[in-house]
C-alpha cells in the first residue's frame, strides 16, 4: 500500500508541477503581452474555469498522497526515503499553504474587482505582481515536492 501512495504521490506532483511550470512559462507570459482589460477578463476566466473537478482531485492529492505514504507502515524503506518523503510531503503542503494564503485571496479579489467599477489598469497593478510572485514559490515548492517524491520512489 505504501508503495503504491508514494506512487500516486509522485504522478500527482508531477501533473500539478507541470501545470504549475507552464503557467509560469508559458501561460503567464503570453498573458502579460495583453492589454489590461484583456488581461484581467482573462485571469478572471482562467479562474473560474480552472477549479474543476479532476483538477481539484490532483490538488488535493499533491498534499495528501505524500502525507499518506508518509503514515502507511513500510518494511524495508530506508531513513534516507522516509526523509526524502517528509521533505517532499512538506514542500507539498507548503505548496497549497502558499496558494491557499496568496494566489486564492489575489483571485476571489480579482474576481471581486468585476463589480467595483475600478479600472483594469488599477485591478492588473494590484493583482499580476503579487499573483506572479506567489506562483513562482508555489511552483518550486512543487517541483522540489516531485524530485523529493520522485527520488524516494527510486531508493
Amino acid at each position: 500500500m505504501a508503495t503504491l501512495l508514494l506512487a500516486l504521490a509522485v504522478a500527482a506532483t508531477g501533473l500539478y508541477a507541470g501545470f504549475m511550470l507552464i503557467f509560469r512559462t508559458g501561460i503567464m507570459p503570453a498573458l502579460a503581452r495583453l492589454d489590461d482589460a484583456a488581461f484581467v477578463d482573462a485571469m478572471r476566466r482562467i479562474n473560474e474555469y480552472v477549479p474543476r473537478p479532476l483538477f481539484l482531485v490532483v490538488f488535493l492529492g499533491v498534499a495528501a498522497l505524500p502525507v499518506a505514504a508518509l503514515l502507511v507502515p513500510v518494511d524495508g524503506r530506508t531513513e534516507t526515503q522516509k526523509w526524502l518523503v517528509l521533505a517532499g510531503a512538506v514542500c507539498a503542503v507548503l505548496n497549497h499553504l502558499v496558494t491557499i494564503g496568496g494566489n486564492v485571496p489575489l483571485n476571489t479579489a480579482l474576481a471581486a474587482s468585476e463589480s467595483t467599477g475600478e479600472s483594469p489598469a488599477a485591478v492588473r497593478a494590484t493583482f499580476e505582481k503579487r499573483w506572479n510572485g506567489f506562483h513562482l514559490i508555489r511552483t518550486a515548492l512543487v517541483t522540489a515536492a516531485f524530485g523529493l517524491l520522485t527520488a524516494a520512489a527510486a531508493g
